[in-house]
């Protein structure tokens, strides 16, 4: 008996002693819990409870030089997810995805985006990322589980009044009011406003370190959008404030830090001009086009159809882009609601190519548009002067270098008129310019027996002063280089020496040299203002969300070509001449001088019934001839002949500028034909 009683007491001792041990454990974890790792706790019940959410800040506006407006913000729906409310539970979570996928049609893993996707789409585009909404709030939850991640911009009010109506469903889902941009003026100036998108992957750091968030933010991807992003994008406020359990907003904590907004861009744009100058490219465009059906219904196909086209007014005092035209266009504001997959293989299926700037990324020979450069270089270097005549029989046998005395190795050249079976006669620089005279322009840049020409280098460098062959500096992007060939270019591309040949080539706009539309119109400037190249600038002012002045526009000049006074005045009597009566005869304007240069530039490409390549059609000038208000350039890419169908275009646009009416049709002197 004292045996039992004893084991009794023994037990009755033990389970005291582990009742006692276990709450020393519990009053150890308790003091742990609370006083030792009390202050993280505290911390991460303050995250769930407590919000810092930013507060975006309005985009800049953008107007035109007379402040009607291009581009501005409207409210929309954006749905937004915070990673930490999610369910932990893996097939909880992918519900609330099935369900997000099912109302905002993006897939809800990236297995499914890819089995829909087709390979064309580009990353990044509205709020189609190319993920599944998984990866998306995986890649989220581990950079900040507490920031908002935006799954997709400008959602209608269908869908939101769905997602409130369901929030108890989809935790962590939210409903937030952004703006968002939109384009009034559509396809009349995308080109220059460009549009915005997320952060392309491949620059998602480097955004990062400028404070920008790579999962949600977004920015200029084309135009001024992307030129101008640190201006317009302004700076992010934000805002405390209590949630419940699945994170929507209770009440605001303390006063939000107000956001700063984006400054606004004034445009140098006039938007009349733009709109009438696109109107009379595009009706110039159509008439291109039915002219090939008209002269040669069977050849049409041969002839290469007018699919793209350029005109730009600048003024050649300043550097000021008047107006800006590319076509065909594209409407920006597919990109800002988020683009569909349809629109977009639209857009990169037209052979026009609408995405592209074809005014600063198509890269062009310029034909006798060019000859404003030869003909300053001759009379800079003494090669020809005033008094100077060369002859033109209309072809020209250069004899072979090697065996000068073989006339069966001669070479032939030939000059537009050749097809009239004459020539030119004798000529003096100025009526070379005006009638465009091939063999004038071959023998001053490349030479002919006794007779020595620029050569090359002398060319080539004289071009380059002009511009040429590099950027102009313009405030967009994508902009192309252009080509001022050299004989080391020629070696390392084709693997052969330079001939005379190729500078006759050369010298007429034709072979191996190319030029954007705007490199030829900023050359042009510099006969019409007296040798001074600028930048083109799109921007006239930068201005705060109060109307200060933050950047006034500034001319900004590039250099000085050099050529004298006396021999620009020269050019500027030649291309005047051209305009009264030569080649570019149909720009000529009562009560205004307009001075010009057409070109027909021969490129590769099915010759029609005749034997004849395509050509672009090309005309630049500038006006009044004596102190140039405006100058510009009008290109067609397949147009045919440039006196044909660039002149009337620019002629009509000229007419609009100085407000002069339409005249009583005149007989045609001349004709500009494929050099």
């Amino acid at each position: 008996m004292r045996s039992a009683d004893l084991s009794l007491k023994r037990r009755l001792w033990a389970f005291r002693g582990i009742v006692i041990l276990v709450f020393m454990i519990f009053a150890f974890q308790m003091w742990r819990l609370q006083i030792v790792e009390g202050e993280r706790y505290q911390m991460l019940a303050d995250r769930n409870r407590f919000r810092l959410a930013p507060i975006e800040a309005a985009r800049g506006v953008i107007y035109d030089r007379h402040g009607r407006i291009l581009v501005q913000n409207i409210p929309s729906f954006a749905v937004t997810i915070i990673p930490a409310y999610l369910p932990e539970d893996e097939q909880e979570a992918m519900a609330v995805f099935s369900r997000l996928s099912a109302l905002l049609g993006i897939p809800a893993s990236t297995a499914a985006a890819s089995a829909g996707r087709p390979p064309f789409l580009p990353p990044k585009v509205g709020g189609e990322r190319g993920r599944g909404l998984k990866e998306m709030v995986d890649e989220a939850r581990d950079a900040a589980p507490y920031r908002p991640l935006t799954l997709k911009t400008n959602v209608d009010r269908d869908t939101v009044f769905i997602i409130e109506e369901e929030h108890l469903d989809l935790p962590g889902v939210l409903i937030e009011i952004d703006p968002i941009r939109q384009y009034p003026s559509g396809e009349l100036v995308s080109h220059i406003i460009g549009y915005m998108g997320h952060i392309p992957g491949e620059q998602a750091e480097s955004y990062a370190e400028r404070g920008y968030d790579p999962n949600n933010d977004q920015v200029g991807l084309t135009g001024v959008e992307l030129t101008f992003e640190e201006e317009l994008r302004g700076s992010k406020g934000s805002k405390y404030s209590e949630v419940d359990v699945a994170g929507r907003e209770i009440r605001a904590v303390g006063d939000p830090q107000p956001p700063l907004l984006g400054h606004n861009l004034i445009l140098t744009i006039d938007l009349d001009l733009q709109q009438f100058t696109e109107e009379a490219l595009r009706q110039g465009m159509e008439k291109a086009e039915s002219a090939f059906g008209e002269t040669s219904p069977s050849s049409v196909e041969a002839a290469s159809r007018v699919e793209s086209g350029v005109a730009i007014v600048m003024n050649p005092q300043t550097g000021e882009i008047l107006s800006f035209v590319s076509l065909p266009s594209y409407d920006n504001n597919l990109f800002a609601s988020g683009i569909s997959q349809e629109d977009w293989a639209q857009l990169i299926g037209d052979p026009g190519k609408p995405l592209v700037n074809h005014a600063i990324s198509g890269q062009y020979p310029p034909g006798s548009a060019f000859k404003i450069v030869p003909a300053a270089a001759a009379l800079e270097e003494g090669i020809v002067n005033r008094r100077t005549t060369l002859t033109c029989q209309g072809t020209l046998w250069l004899p072979n270098k090697y065996f000068p005395d073989d006339p069966e190795l001669a070479q032939q050249f030939y000059c537009w008129i050749h097809k009239y079976d004459r020539g030119h006669g004798s000529l003096n620089i100025i009526q070379a310019i005006a009638h465009s005279c091939d063999i004038f322009f071959y023998q001053i840049a490349g030479g002919l027996e006794e007779f020595q020409g620029l050569g090359l280098e002398r060319l080539s460098e004289y071009a380059r002063s002009f511009g040429l062959g590099q950027p102009t500096g313009i405030d967009l992007p994508g902009e192309a280089r252009g080509l001022v060939p050299t004989k080391k270019w020629k070696r390392l591309n084709y693997s052969e020496s330079w001939a005379t040949g190729d500078t006759y080539n050369v010298a007429i706009g034709q072979g191996f040299i190319l030029v954007t539309p705007l490199q030829l119109l900023n050359a042009t400037t510099v006969v019409a203002n007296g040798g001074t190249l600028y930048r083109p600038q799109l921007v006239y002012q930068v201005t705060d969300a109060d109307g200060q002045v933050i950047r006034p526009f500034t001319p900004e000049v590039l250099g000085q070509i050099p050529v004298s006074q006396e021999n620009l005045a020269l050019v500027r009597e030649g291309l005047r001449a051209a305009v009264e009566w030569g080649t570019g005869w149909g720009a000529n304007l009562e009560g205004v001088a307009v001075a010009g240069k057409t070109g027909t530039a021969e490129y590769p490409g099915p010759r029609d019934d005749e034997g004849h390549l395509p050509t672009h059609a090309w005309f630049t000038a500038f006006a009044p001839a004596e102190e140039p208000e405006i100058a510009l350039v009008v290109f067609v890419a397949g147009g045919g002949d440039g006196d044909a169908t660039a002149v009337p275009i620019a002629t009509d646009i000229l007419r609009y500028y100085f407000d002069i009416p339409e005249p009583q049709p005149t007989p045609t002197p001349e004709s500009d034909s494929p050099e």
